[in-house]
């Protein structure tokens, strides 16, 4: 059903765009923008742009999420480091994280490594906060368990606190990812010179929308993989979760 909507979607945009009823400089028809996808394809525009972006927010994700995890875990396993940070984080995630760009190119300079940094920084904050919830979610009895067998340290981390707060984490892991691509392109328009969002933006200073709408079908395809392959991930990791079917 909701293939045969899009369909029927791009075939009346296909049909308004080439007789006239809208712009064809603003919304080419979809046939034009699959015929430039595959040109950026061949010659070899779209892959150095794509890789130094997918770069970016794999580096970013992994630092952010990373630590956000590891944070989180820590939040949910000790009381007085919880009432610490707590406050902290939940002051600082509703900040605009491209308002605080700005900071990090005075601090990091124009290069990677404060793209970067933003892009971990947004990682982070889903990490820290689904991690936390996943731990705290743990049925006491486990806990409970737990002492009575002497479980401490890294007896206690692998045998109840992950496992109990997988599901969450992932589910966090997938806002972060999620959230950091956004962030990403978005940065990318602001200040890189290459990457998807780049190439956004020089296509619409110069009026090639076509080259826009393709590059937003592959960040869209991006984001789709993404998922997909987080989802399969996430039921090979917790195959006990009740919501997998």
């Amino acid at each position: 059903m909701t293939a045969a909507f899009a369909l029927g979607w791009l075939v009346l945009w296909e049909i308004a765009a080439r007789a006239g009823w809208i712009s064809r400089l603003f919304f080419p028809p979809p046939s034009t923008i699959l015929l430039t996808l595959g040109r950026l394809l061949l010659t070899g525009k779209l892959a150095p742009a794509l890789a130094l972006t997918l770069y970016r927010l794999a580096l970013g994700v992994a630092i952010g999420a990373g630590s956000g995890a590891l944070l989180g875990w820590l939040m949910g396993a000790s009381r007085s480091v919880r009432v610490a940070l707590d406050p902290i984080v939940t002051a600082l995630h509703p900040l605009p994280k491209l308002a605080i760009f700005p900071i990090f190119l005075v601090l990091l300079g124009i290069g990677e490594s404060s793209k970067v940094a933003l892009v971990a920084l947004t990682a982070f904050f889903p990490m820290v906060i689904n991690t936390l919830a996943g731990v705290q979610q743990i049925d006491y009895t486990y806990w409970e368990a737990a002492a009575n067998y002497g479980a401490t340290g890294t007896k206690l981390l692998h045998r109840v606190i992950l496992p109990g707060s997988l599901p969450l984490v992932m589910v966090g892991l997938r806002l972060a990812v999620n959230s950091a691509l956004v962030v990403t392109i978005a940065v990318e328009m602001l200040s890189a010179r290459e990457g998807l969002g780049a190439t956004i933006w020089l296509a619409w200073q110069t009026l090639r929308t076509e080259e826009l709408y393709a590059v937003l079908v592959v960040i869209g395809l991006l984001g789709m993989v993404s998922n997909l392959a987080l989802d399969r991930l996430t039921k090979q990791l917790t195959p006990w979760h009740s919501t997998h079917k």
